[in-house]
């Protein structure tokens, strides 16, 4: 019997690793916790061990590889069944070695007669709880030629919207699911390539038997043009750098083996660097047309336009949310002008010294972490008919976009200070506008802040983001007349900077009081700030 062994997941957000080096070949015996390859990640390169003893069946995945996390890379043999044929492996090119003329003969009857399967394209699982996938839009039609790691369609879940790439190089060649269609994982949605088998032995019997192993491989390395001498690098990196008319060649990489990664490329792009000479005559054309496919265009007056299915799944778990939980809110208004003052003074020397803008986000979301630290019933969850208090504080920040609302999540906020909150924000807003988010960083949030103050609103009554039992909705910054009391205990009228925050809370699990001392302390961190800034 054999095992399977896939490419590893090493870390809660890595999707996807490069199979670097093989440390064992087909028919060599390995032992248990054995390394057999070796992978390399945008965070890590580490030797992955066997997970059983035997004999290392079937290589499936060549050096160089980039592979999705759980892919099978090889099969391992129980020790005792793959004996046999491991040696009989063996002998083969032996024999073949001594007499290639004799050897032809026999290997050219079956070299012809099986066909090349095709390799089935998957609805891949984009989460922990995602079960199924609406394929809302193929990028590539039957015939086309497609790249490994090349997106080949759009699917939407209730969680995130994201391009899917080929898992190989090759051609289309079935589309088994149509535009709109709602299926469940591991589903089949597409075939690419297959058919019958090259004639190698047939053509050139003696001639044939030395090649007729390395043609396969040559084959993907042309349709790549300069696959040969591309330096590594991830889909994502080979994505920016296509939409960006980058060289890859031309971006030093600081990863592993020369490894190109994210952090090489965008600091290559922020440096103003330019695509190859010849680049834009024959990449000009073509991008131009890419920028409207991308906008979402706008229903006319009186059109019946059917839900999108991120709008219908978003449309579901407000009404879910509703009736399950009794919802209750509480507006405080809060003395901004300290924090507006601090960040007029700032704001400038701030993005010329960390590379990221200063806005009110950071502000708001750190005096929401110092105050659940206080009222973790706040950063409650609900699981049955029990309460979880979550050890960490992961807060998601709801990012609204031309096709839906999205909330990513900053994980352990709690360890992470001002100038770490600023730039989580900044980096998850972004990717969630490119759809570049991973599945994960689009669950397991514990509380939820969302800002419709930026429309000018005074405040709103936000829905909880189930199983969460609070979110915090920011309405707009307003200069408005107030009283002020001096330190002697003088009032009088100025002219303030002016905010409402609204908490929305599950009344099953947060009571008023607890509410009032959560707020009371939001209020008191962001009117009093004295926290350093980075």
């Amino acid at each position: 019997m054999a095992t399977e062994v896939v490419m590893p997941q090493m870390g809660e957000s890595i999707t996807e690793g490069t199979l670097t080096k093989w440390l064992k070949k087909p028919g060599d015996t390995v032992q248990r916790d054995e390394p057999l390859f070796e992978i390399s990640t945008d965070k890590v390169d580490a030797e992955i061990p066997s997970p059983v003893a035997g004999t290392l069946e079937e290589i499936k995945v060549a050096e160089g590889s980039t592979v999705s996390i759980n892919t099978v890379v090889c099969t391992v043999a129980d020790g005792s069944a793959a004996a046999a044929p491991a040696k009989a492996a063996e002998a083969a090119p032996a024999s073949a070695a001594a007499a290639p003329v004799a050897a032809a003969a026999p290997a050219a009857t079956p070299a012809a007669a099986p066909a090349v399967p095709g390799t089935d394209v998957v609805m891949p699982q984009m989460g922990e709880s995602i079960t199924e996938g609406t394929i809302t839009k193929w990028l590539k039609k039957v015939g086309d030629t497609v790249q490994r790691d090349e997106p080949i369609f759009e699917i939407s879940t209730d969680k995130v919207d994201a391009e899917i790439p080929s898992p190989v190089a090759g051609t289309l060649t079935e589309i088994k699911v149509p535009e709109g269609t709602t299926v469940q994982i591991n589903t089949v949605v597409a075939v690419i390539g297959g058919g019958a088998a090259a004639p190698v032995a047939a053509a050139a019997p003696v001639a044939a038997a030395a090649p007729a192993a390395p043609a396969p491989v040559a084959a993907p390395a042309a349709a790549a043009a300069v696959a040969g001498e591309a330096p590594r690098s991830s889909p994502l990196v080979r994505k920016i750098a296509k939409e960006n008319n980058v060289d890859l060649a031309q971006v030093p990489g600081t990863g592993a083996s020369g490894r190109i990664t994210k952090t090489d490329i965008l600091q290559h792009l922020e440096g103003g660097a330019k695509p190859a000479a010849a680049a834009p005559a024959v990449a000009a054309p073509a991008a131009a047309p890419a920028k409207p496919a991308a906008a979402v265009s706008q229903p006319l007056p009186g059109e019946l336009v059917p839900m999108s299915k991120m709008r219908a799944i978003i449309a579901q778990r407000m009404v879910e949310s509703k009736r399950t939980s009794p919802h209750v809110h509480t507006v405080f208004k809060v003395d901004m002008t300290r924090i507006v003052k601090l960040r007029e003074k700032e704001k400038n020397k701030y993005e010329q010294r960390n590379g990221v803008k200063l806005t009110y986000m950071p502000f708001i979301t750190r005096a929401a972490i110092v105050a659940l630290k206080k009222h973790p019933v706040v950063n409650a969850t609900v699981q049955g008919d029990a309460v979880l208090y979550n050890r960490n504080i992961n807060i998601g920040i709801a990012v609204a976009l031309d096709w839906g609302l999205i909330v990513p999540v900053i994980k352990q906020t709690e360890e992470k200070n001002f100038l770490g909150v600023a730039r989580s924000i900044v980096d998850l807003a972004e990717r969630a506008r490119s759809k570049k988010l991973a599945p994960d960083e689009v669950a397991g949030g514990t509380f939820t802040l969302t800002n419709s103050g930026i429309f000018g609103e005074q405040f709103g009554t936000p829905i909880i983001n189930q199983p969460q039992v609070a979110i915090l909705g920011i309405g707009g910054l307003n200069r408005e007349p107030a009283v002020v009391i001096d330190k002697d205990g003088q009032e009088s009228l100025a002219i303030r900077s002016i905010q409402r925050f609204t908490l929305g809370f599950d009344h099953r699990i947060v009571d008023g009081a607890d509410a009032g001392k959560f707020m009371t302390d939001f209020k008191a961190h962001l009117e009093n700030w004295n926290e350093d800034i980075g």
